[in-house]
């Protein structure tokens, strides 16, 4: 990829995605995008791979580990009391050009998958107007799962502020919180609709019981982002290893044969969050038809956002029929949501 457009990638992230939620992120992606040797050191990113993203993490990364640096004095996630973050660009070119050989490992080896949890908190009412649709038990193919944790929607429990009560697993240790906005109410059952079966698959499977997977998952989340850090941390603890099934390869090559491993008495519900915006246009048409293929036979269902727009979408087949809607707007962090239907 060439350095110019390396660079504007970096100033969009700056500008869309850090503003009013990482300062220091906001801070150094904006100074990255004007200088060449970090932008030739990000170029070493793996094709297809969100570079801010991976450069940023994998900097985390590194810190997280414990290699020496001024820098570290800059991440709320490593010291209480953080540096201000307009000062942190020339301790983080430094330390960048120290670790080069470290980075570049990191930018040719490792993929942006995060398991952002409180993205549940708008899966939790699509999944319930799915059972809701079709009255069956849910079978759910998670596409980019990366470790799993969102295929656990069902476990944790939910509050939306301007709506009375729990939903979802009233017994969770976890609970998800999140803000509506605009005049539309999400339809929830006050508890979890029935999951018959988990599967996820990714080209790597983050394995939370082995110390390199679960620290490069800390790692992609922004330092400032505490609460997203106790999300992961409970979630993982929670997590039930022996009732999900990982493949782990290309989605498009493994969704047929995931999806003949599920009952035709269940709901198949195949969902993807962030992931779509990795995929080449050609290969998401092609998702797209093998869903559409599978619908001639079977319910399915197929919700995920990023694939056209941010927004969170539901296709479905039932009895041969396609329905679309679109269902909520959502911030990216899932610290918001506002439902369209």
């Amino acid at each position: 990829m060439e350095i110019s457009s390396i660079s504007e990638r970096f100033r969009r992230f700056a500008e869309k995605e850090c503003k009013g939620s990482s300062s220091l992120y906001e801070q150094l992606s904006s100074r990255i995008a004007g200088d060449d040797d970090l932008l030739r050191l990000a170029s070493a990113g793996r094709e297809g791979q969100p570079i801010p993203n991976l450069l940023l993490g994998a900097v985390h990364y590194l810190l997280l580990n414990e290699f020496e640096h001024e820098l570290k004095y800059y991440y709320a996630s490593i010291v209480p009391n953080p540096r201000d973050a307009a000062a942190a660009f020339e301790p983080f070119k430094s330390f960048c050009l120290l670790y080069q050989g470290e980075l570049v490992q990191l930018l040719t080896t490792k993929l942006v998958q995060t398991n952002e949890v409180r993205r549940c908190a708008y899966l939790y009412p699509a999944f319930c107007l799915i059972h809701h649709l079709s009255n069956k038990p849910l079978a759910l193919i998670e596409i980019g799962t990366s470790a799993g944790l969102q295929l656990f929607w069902d476990k944790y429990r939910y509050a939306y502020d301007n709506v009375e009560g729990y939903y979802g697993n009233q017994q969770s240790p976890i609970t998800l919180t999140t803000s509506l906005r605009g005049p539309n109410l999400p339809f929830l059952y006050s508890d979890s609709p029935p999951v018959a079966s988990r599967i996820g698959i990714d080209l790597h499977v983050n394995r939370l019981h082995q110390s390199e997977d679960r620290m490069w998952m800390k790692a992609l989340i922004w330092p400032e982002h505490r609460e997203r850090m106790n999300h992961f941390e409970e979630a993982a603890g929670i997590f039930d290893n022996q009732a999900v099934r990982f493949i782990e390869g290309d989605a498009l090559a493994c969704l047929d044969s995931a999806a003949v491993a599920t009952s035709e008495e269940q709901a198949l519900c195949i969902f993807h969050t962030h992931v779509a915006n990795q995929l080449s246009l050609a290969d998401k048409h092609h998702l797209f038809e093998q869903i559409r293929i599978l619908g001639e036979t079977r319910e399915v269902y197929h919700l995920y956002n990023n694939m056209w727009d941010l927004d969170l979408h539901l296709d479905y087949y039932r009895d041969g029929r396609f329905q679309s809607m679109v269902l909520a707007e959502t911030d990216g962090h899932a610290r918001w949501l506002s439902w369209k239907r």
